[in-house]
C-alpha cells in the first residue's frame, strides 16, 4: 500500500519516454526539449517498450528516495500538544510495568505496581526503583507505604526506623520468613546490635576515611577545636594508631576498644621532654622491623608535629616571661 502512490510516477515517467523517443533527430536534451514544447501531442497510453518501463520504473524509485531521505531528517512534530499532553494514566498504561507475580513488585497504590525485574522482556519498559514519598505526620507513608513493601518480602531492606515501632511490628514476620534482622540503635546501645567499622578497612584509603569520619564527629567548641594545625596533628595521631591495629593487631583486637587503650597508654609528661611511653616504645619496635610500615610514617609525622606544638609552648613561655619583666 505504500507503494501505490509511486505508480503515478510510473506512469509519468513512461508516458513522458515514450513521447520523447518518438521524436527522431538531436541528442537527448534536444528530443526532451522538444518532448516539452509539444506536450499536447503526448499520448496518455502507457507504453510497453523496455525503455519506457525503465524510465517509469526509475522516476518512480528517485522520488521514493527523496521521500525516504526527507522523512528521515525530519523533525518529530507532536501537532495540538504544545501545552503538553499529560493525563491520568489508566490499568492498561501501568500494565507493561508490573510483574506477573505479585510478589516480584514494589506496591505504589491499591492498583499500581512496579516490577522488580531490572531487566524485563522488553527493554523499553525498564524503570529505576527510587521511589519518593511525601506526606506530613500521620499521613501514612509508614502505614500505607513502607510496611506493604516490607511485606513484599522480595529483596533484602534496610529500614530507618526513627520512631522504633517498624522493627516490633514487622519483625517477626520477616524472621519467620528466613530473614536476619539486625538492629543499630544509636539512641539505646543496649537494645542495639555491635558496629565495628575497623571490620570494614581494606586499604589505607579506608583507614583515612575512618579517620576524618572520627575527627569530624568528635570536634569540641574550644578555642583551639578549629585550629588546622591541632586538628592535622590529631589527624596523623589516629591514623597511626589505626594503621597499626589494621595491620599488625588480631582481628579480635581491631576495635574502638584497643584503640582507646591506646589512647589512655599515650601519657606525656611536659617536665621530662625524653619520656617514652608504652605507644613509643611499640612504635619504636615496629620501625626497626618495618621502617617503611604506613604505620610508622604516620606516628614519625605526628610526633614532628607534637614536638613543634612543644616548641610553641616553650617560645609562648619565655615570651610572656620577657613581656613580665
Amino acid at each position: 500500500k505504500q507503494n501505490i502512490p509511486y505508480l503515478a510516477f510510473f506512469y509519468v515517467g513512461n508516458i513522458f519516454s515514450h513521447h520523447v523517443r518518438a521524436y527522431t533527430g538531436g541528442d537527448v536534451i534536444d528530443k526532451i526539449f522538444q518532448g516539452i514544447l509539444e506536450l499536447n501531442t503526448m499520448s496518455f497510453i502507457p507504453s510497453i517498450h523496455v525503455a519506457d518501463i525503465l524510465m517509469g520504473v526509475g522516476v518512480a524509485a528517485i522520488i521514493k528516495f527523496i521521500v525516504y531521505t526527507k522523512g528521515k531528517n525530519a523533525k518529530k512534530f507532536r501537532q495540538g500538544k504544545e501545552y503538553g499532553s499529560a493525563r491520568w494514566g489508566t490499568r492498561k498504561d501501568i500494565e507493561p510495568y508490573v510483574d506477573e507475580k505479585f510478589q516480584n513488585n514494589i506496591l505504589l497504590t491499591q492498583t499500581e505496581r512496579l516490577t522488580m525485574n531490572g531487566r524485563p522482556a522488553n527493554p523499553k519498559y525498564a524503570r529505576n526503583k527510587n521511589v519518593l514519598v511525601i506526606g506530613g505526620s500521620g499521613s501514612g507513608k509508614t502505614r500505607f507505604y513502607v510496611k506493604p513493601n516490607l511485606m513484599q518480602m522480595h529483596s533484602s531492606y534496610c529500614v530507618t526506623d526513627p520512631k522504633g515501632t517498624i522493627v516490633i511490628e514487622c519483625g517477626k514476620m520477616l524472621e519467620d520468613n528466613g530473614y536476619e534482622i539486625k538492629i543499630l540503635n544509636t539512641i539505646n546501645f543496649k537494645k542495639s546490635m555491635k558496629y565495628n567499622p575497623f571490620a570494614y578497612l581494606r586499604s589505607e584509603k579506608d583507614i583515612l576515611k575512618l579517620v576524618q569520619t572520627i575527627i569530624a564527629n568528635t570536634k569540641g567548641e574550644g578555642e583551639k577545636s578549629s585550629e588546622d594545625f591541632w586538628v592535622k596533628a590529631e589527624k596523623l595521631y589516629y591514623t597511626a594508631l589505626i594503621g597499626y591495629l589494621y595491620y599488625e593487631a588480631p582481628e579480635e583486637e581491631q576495635n574502638f576498644s584497643t584503640l582507646l587503650s591506646f589512647i589512655d597508654a599515650s601519657e606525656v609528661r611536659e617536665e621530662d621532654e625524653n619520656f617514652k611511653n608504652a605507644v613509643d616504645y611499640i612504635f619504636e619496635a615496629l620501625e626497626k622491623e618495618k621502617p617503611n610500615h604506613f604505620a610508622v610514617k604516620q606516628y614519625k609525622k605526628y610526633k614532628l608535629a607534637a614536638g613543634v606544638i612543644e616548641l610553641r609552648r616553650t617560645l609562648n613561655h619565655c615570651f610572656s616571661e620577657i613581656c613580665t619583666s
